[in-house]
């Protein structure tokens, strides 16, 4: 069975030059119009994901008033659609006035196909990865509250915690900081009995160790100097709920004593108090430490840890999540830009190359930051890689390669749907639309065990 071919929509009143873009980009459904008129006939009747345009159209070929028009009521039509302008060297100006207004790229005339290949290949990798987030975005709020990823290690992460979210089980988060700790956490607690209750969150680290044990249980009045009233703790309001301890790595001593003492029995005593009070609270804890180092060295008890760690789920960070930083790039964009009331910017292809290859050392923390940013500062309609504030000296040169770019899409396409049928090889192979052979083939060639 023949694949279904994209369709192309080319802008193009030389009918020499339409002839030569049928030919060049022969892998796609080529559709042509010479005018304005026929552009959004074949806008509407085929919905391109794709254009590419010349500015100089008729009835006025020498002025690009015409084809800034035209750019503007196509996008007006497909805000997402991905337009090329392809432009005469001198037209370079009005070339960058076009991505102003919303283009997605530039070509000089005459051009290379293979450049153009390259930037058509890019536009529709874009226009894909858009697509998948707003889909992502539609079901957000349900099992993984608002998780988006298209990572398959992540993507396991979210199902098991759909899996014990309906359990009491003590789950423990481990994973660098700007993970989205707290945000599983939460996603435990939203998909959970107890998600009428109250979710309750504590960092062990940033309260001081003298205020830590008050914080936790609570104090009595007179307890010390002070205490004018009866105060609870985080443990006993988060009762019926869930607590989360963040940052237990950072927990006293002590106070690990204690809590365990609570884990155990299930009781607390507020500080000068005498009274045993019953809690019943369901316990996510996280930390960005190595624990077992702390047990080693004595600073985190190892009765605590076994009591902590029923169900302990490991988040990579956002480095080895492939394809998820310029998702969750174009999600923050959308989201900040809704927020401040602007129209989304789209981000050119040196932003994304940017972000795909900056180590985000903050991780998801850090590019939300940096998406809030490039939406407040861009002057225009499109974001660079300085509006994000990384270098895009950064990026890699080989990311122009073309046969490079075509082998790390067709790799993200096999990695992203052997994760979602959870590696079902003829479930894969149907969804991608190849053999099995065919699919074993490229396992192998890009490294993958079946």
């Amino acid at each position: 069975m023949t694949e279904k071919r994209k369709p192309l929509l080319v802008v193009e009143d030389d009918p020499a030059l339409q002839k030569q873009m049928r030919w060049a980009f022969d892998a796609y459904e080529v559709l042509t119009a010479n005018d304005r008129e026929s552009a959004i006939a074949q806008l509407r009747r085929f919905e391109p994901a794709v254009i590419t345009m010349d500015l100089g159209l008729p009835p006025k070929p020498d002025d690009p008033d015409v084809g800034f028009e035209l750019l503007q009521e196509l996008l007006s039509y497909t805000p997402d659609a991905k337009v090329i302008v392809i432009s005469g060297q001198h037209d370079r100006a009005n070339a960058l006035r076009a991505i102003s207004l919303g283009a997605y790229d530039f070509c000089e005339k005459p051009f290379q196909p293979e450049l153009l290949t390259l930037i058509l290949e890019r536009a529709f990798r874009l226009y894909e990865l858009q697509a998948e987030n707003r889909k992502l975005q539609e079901a957000a709020g349900g099992s993984t509250s608002g998780i988006l990823t298209r990572d398959p290690e992540m993507t396991k992460v979210c199902r098991t915690v759909e899996k014990v979210a309906g359990t009491n089980a003590t789950v423990m988060l481990l994973g660098e900081s700007g993970t989205g700790k707290e945000l599983l956490a939460r996603s435990v607690h939203d998909n959970s009995s107890r998600k009428e209750r109250k979710f309750v969150a504590i960092n062990c680290a940033a309260i001081p160790e003298n205020l830590l044990e008050s914080e936790l249980f609570g104090y009595e009045k007179g307890a010390f100097t002070g205490a004018v009233k009866q105060t609870i703790g985080k443990i006993e309001m988060a009762s019926g709920g869930t607590l989360f301890l963040d940052e237990i790595g950072d927990l006293p001593l002590a106070l690990q004593a204690k809590l365990l003492r609570f884990l155990q029995e299930r009781v607390i005593e507020r500080i000068g108090g005498r009274e045993e009070i019953a809690v019943d609270v369901r316990i996510v804890c996280a930390t960005h430490q190595d624990l077992k180092t702390l047990i080693t060295n004595g600073r985190f008890r190892e009765d605590l840890y076994y009591r902590l760690a029923e169900i302990v789920l490991r988040i990579p960070p956002l480095r080895e999540r492939k394809g998820d930083a310029n998702l969750l790039a174009h999600a923050f964009v959308r989201k900040f830009a809704a927020e401040n009331r602007r129209s989304t910017p789209t981000l050119l292809p040196i932003a994304i190359d940017a972000i795909e290859v900056h180590a985000w050392p903050g991780n998801v923390r850090e590019l939300e930051n940096c998406a809030k940013r490039a939406v407040i500062m861009a002057e225009g309609s499109t974001l660079t890689a300085e509006d994000f504030g990384l270098d895009p000296t950064e990026a890699d040169p080989e990311a122009f390669n073309l046969r490079r770019v075509r082998d790390e899409s067709e790799r993200n396409a096999v990695v992203r749907v052997l994760g979602r049928v959870n590696g079902n090889i003829s479930k894969a192979a149907e969804m991608l639309g190849v053999s099995r052979p065919t699919l074993y083939d490229l396992m192998e060639k890009y490294g993958m065990r079946s």
